[in-house]
C-alpha cells in the first residue's frame, strides 16, 4: 500500500464512473416505480416507517445526552411518537399509504398557495410568471389527488417518487457526463 495520498485528478475518473453507474440505477429504479406504482408505494411506505423507527431510537439515545429534565422528557416523548408511528407504518402499510397520499395532497396544496404568494412578491422580476405556472400546476395536482382519494393512493406516491427518481437520475447522469468531458 502506498503512503502517498491519491490526488483529486486520480480519484475523479473513478468517482465519475460510479456516479454514472448510480445514475443509471436511479433511472431504472424510477422506471420500475412508475411501471408498478402500487408496489413502489408500499415499498416507500415501509422505508419511511423504518426511517421513523431509526429516528425514534436516535431521539431516545440523544435524550440521555441532554442536561435538563425538560429536554429529557421532550426527547423521550418525541422518540416515542416517532417509534410508534414507524411501527404503525410497518404494521399497516396500506393504511399508511392512504395517509401518506392525503398528506401529500395537503402538502402540495399549501405549497401551491405559498408559490402564489411568492409570485406576487416577485412579480416585477423577470421570469416570475414561471413561479405562478408552477403554483397553478401544483394546486391542480393537489386537487386531483384529493378528489380521487383514497383510490389515488394506489398509484400517486409510487408514480410521483418514480418520476422524481427518473429526473434525478437524468440530471445526475448529465452532470456526471459533463464532468467526464471536463476532465478528459
Amino acid at each position: 500500500m502506498s503512503a502517498t495520498p491519491a490526488t483529486l485528478s486520480a480519484l475523479a475518473p473513478k468517482a465519475i464512473g460510479w456516479s454514472i453507474a448510480l445514475s443509471i440505477l436511479l433511472i431504472l429504479a424510477g422506471l420500475f416505480a412508475i411501471m408498478i406504482p402500487s408496489v413502489s408505494g408500499i415499498a416507500i411506505t415501509l422505508v419511511f416507517g423504518w426511517a421513523m423507527i431509526v429516528s425514534g431510537v436516535t431521539h431516545f439515545i440523544f435524550a440521555f445526552k441532554t442536561h435538563t429534565t425538560g429536554g429529557l422528557i421532550w426527547e423521550l416523548l418525541i422518540g416515542a411518537v416517532y417509534l410508534f408511528t414507524g411501527v404503525y407504518l410497518i404494521m399497516h402499510p396500506l393504511d399508511a399509504l392512504f395517509a401518506l397520499t392525503l398528506i401529500l395532497a395537503c402538502y402540495l396544496f399549501f405549497e401551491g398557495i405559498v408559490e402564489i404568494i411568492q409570485f406576487f412578491q416577485l412579480r416585477p422580476r423577470h421570469g416570475a410568471g414561471w413561479l405562478l405556472i408552477d403554483a397553478l400546476i401544483t394546486l391542480v395536482l393537489a386537487v386531483m389527488i384529493w378528489r380521487s382519494w383514497p383510490a389515488s393512493s394506489i398509484w400517486v406516491v409510487g408514480t410521483l417518487v418514480g418520476i422524481s427518481m427518473v429526473f434525478s437520475g437524468f440530471s445526475r447522469l448529465m452532470l456526471s457526463l459533463a464532468a467526464k468531458r471536463a476532465i478528459a
